[in-house]
Parts: C-alpha cells; structure tokens; sequence
C-alpha cells in the first residue's frame, strides 16, 4: 500500500487493488481478517478505497484449510492491474509454494508492488528472496522452520511486520490489525477505529504486540525443567517466587537456572519474570478497568513509582499514557456517488450493497 503524499492523492481517484494469491490449504480465517477491513473501509467511507482480488496459479478453485472450495477471480496470468499482492499460506506450506509461484512473485515485485503475507504466506515471499533484510512475521508454529531455511530474513514473534513496502502477519485474527494500521495510516484513525467498531474489535493491536509462542513449541521437548520453571512463573505473577526457590523446587542450582535462561531464552531468569509480569500489567491495562495502583498490585510490584518505572523502561511509556484513550469526533455523511454503482468488481458489489446500511458513508476519510 502506497505511502506518499502523491500516492494518497491518487487514491482519492483510483482505488487501491489488492490480489490475494491463494495457496493450497490456505487458512481461511485468515484471509477474512485480511478482506473485511477494506470492505468495511469502502462501507462506512462511501467510497471505493479499495478493490481486491483472489488469485490462484490456474485460475482453478483452491480448498482452504478446513476443507471449504473457493473459485478465484482469476489466474495470476490474467490477473488485473494491482496495487499490492498478499500470500495467503496455511498448513503444509512448503508443499504447497511452487516454482511458478516463485516466478511469478518474483515478477511483481521487480514491479514495484507492495509484497505481503498472512499465516504462513510469508514462506512463499522467502522463497523468492522477496524478504531478504526485511523485518517479517509468521505464525508462531512456523517460527522455527523460516529461521532455520532463511537466516536472512529478520523473522519476529510481532503479530504483524511492516517494514518498507513488505507487510506481513501471522495468522488467525493478526491480518486485521494489520489492515486496520495501514488503513489508518493511509485514510486516518478515525476510519481503522470505525472498522474496529463494526466487527466488535475492543481493540487494534500494533506492531509491538507479540505473539504468545508457546515455550514448549520455542524449546521442543528437551528442556522440561526450563518448561516448568516458566510455569511456575506464569502461575505466581501477584507474589513473585525467590529465583533460590524456583532452583530448588525443579532441582537445579542458582547458577544452572542462570545458564538455562541465558542459553535458550537469552536473558536473565529475573529479567524474564519481569517481562512476564509486565505484560500481564499491560493486558490488565487495555482490557479491564482496573486502577493502575490495583495493576501494580496484581503484577507483583510493591510500589506504583517502580511500576511505572519499568513499565515505561520496557514498553516506552508510562501505564497512565498506556490507558489512555483517544476521544471520538463528530463527522458529516459523504455523499455517494451513482457512477460506483455501474462497476462489476467484487468490492463495487460489496459497496452497492451496503448503501442501505445506517454506517454507509459515516466516516470522513482522508
């Protein structure tokens, strides 16, 4: 998706388009997640922002993950001028990213298209070498195998990467907080806080939300004793264990819990604590009106002042700016225009549609 001045104002005249390249198994969920963010976005502007397109390699129906057949709107050969291309991966990746995928990938990025991924898509674009130096995401469960196939990929455990002009997700629910921030980026908040709004979202994740990998799945089976100290640590967040204690109570020393930590998880055990306490404090937070004072307190921290403290030295600002919200403004109606009622694309469909909605048009957008 376009990032300047010039690009912004083209897309007052031309909607940006987005073809979605199907892959065998592909998650399904996903894809949604990644689709209704730009349909809602036309719905409550009033306006084409945006058209997309599924493609598949032979233009043939494709079967997603759970079984469902989807016929794409094309091939990639006869695929319609687009914007950005987004690579909808799923289970069996490897397998299912072929040669002609590659190619073809290749080809549209030597053409200047924004290049991106959900789930487990971001394999494809690494195959290509379309990730090399940049900053991406996978689903956690594939954390492993991108690091291990492709070292020059700066491969996170962030929900969602935008890095220049490669956006990539992982899976499930991810890609719409990724849409959400590029739609808010491109056309103002107030329109990725009205889509927020309409799909009961409580709130829009950034780029610094992680993914909760599970240790077992980072460590394998071969680290039981750093598995249940972990655990242990999980489980008593509000009265914090002794590190003394912990050794003891899985059998290991002082300095033998210190090497785990160090070699698999690469910090100390009281700094990992620490993380672990503070991103609880930071759900608490966002999620539940608790006092920051009763936060402090169910996080394990003695004093509000050393909270606060940490918590701005680990996440970059204060829990009281953490809390704070934004307030909502009053916009006018944009009227509708009729030429975008004699449009056959998909998103032209959707939006005609939804012009009896109460929402239709609701947001002034950038």
């Amino acid at each position: 998706m376009s990032q300047s001045n010039q690009g912004a104002q083209l897309q007052s005249r031309v909607p940006q388009s987005i073809g979605f390249l199907l892959l065998d198994n592909f998650t399904l969920i996903s894809l949604a997640s990644a689709v209704e963010p730009l349909r809602m976005a036309n719905q409550l502007s009033g306006k084409e922002l945006y058209r997309w397109h599924t493609l598949t390699l032979d233009g043939q129906p494709v079967c997603a993950s759970d079984g469902l057949k989807i016929t794409p709107d094309a091939s990639t050969a006869n695929a319609p001028a687009l914007s950005a291309v987004i690579v909808c991966g799923g289970v069996d990746i490897q397998r299912s990213v072929t040669r002609d995928h590659v190619q073809w990938l290749q080809g549209q990025a030597r053409q200047g298209r924004q290049m991106g991924a959900v789930c487990t898509g971001s394999w494809a674009l690494a195959k290509a070498g379309l990730l090399d130096g940049y900053d991406c995401s996978v689903h956690w469960e594939f954390l492993a195998a991108m690091q291990e196939a492709f070292p020059r990929a700066a491969i996170t455990t962030r929900l969602f990467s935008i890095d220049r002009n490669r956006n990539t997700s992982s899976g499930g629910t991810a890609p719409m907080d990724m849409m959400l921030h590029l739609i808010g980026r491109e056309h103002g908040r107030e329109l990725a806080a009205a889509i927020s709004e309409m799909f009961i979202y409580e709130r829009i994740r950034n780029e610094q939300d992680h993914q909760r990998v599970p240790l077992k799945h980072m460590l394998g089976t071969n680290q039981p004793k750093l598995q249940e100290i972990v655990a242990l640590m999980e489980a008593n967040l509000e009265e914090p264990i002794d590190l003394d204690q912990l050794a003891l109570y899985v059998d290991v020393s002082r300095r033998q819990l210190e090497r785990l930590f160090q070699k698999y998880l690469h910090c100390s055990p009281s700094r990992y604590y620490l993380k672990l306490r503070l991103i609880r404090a930071r759900q608490l937070l966002k999620q539940t009106s608790m006092s920051i004072i009763e936060v402090a307190s169910v996080c394990g921290f003695v004093s509000t002042p050393h909270f606060s403290k940490c918590y701005r030295e680990y996440f970059g600002i204060p829990p009281r700016d953490e809390r704070a919200g934004s307030s909502a403004n009053v916009v006018a109606l944009v009227p509708v225009n009729d030429e975008l009622l004699h449009d056959s694309s998909s998103a032209m469909a959707a939006l005609s549609r939804a012009q009896g909605e109460s929402t239709f048009a609701s947001v002034r957008v950038i």
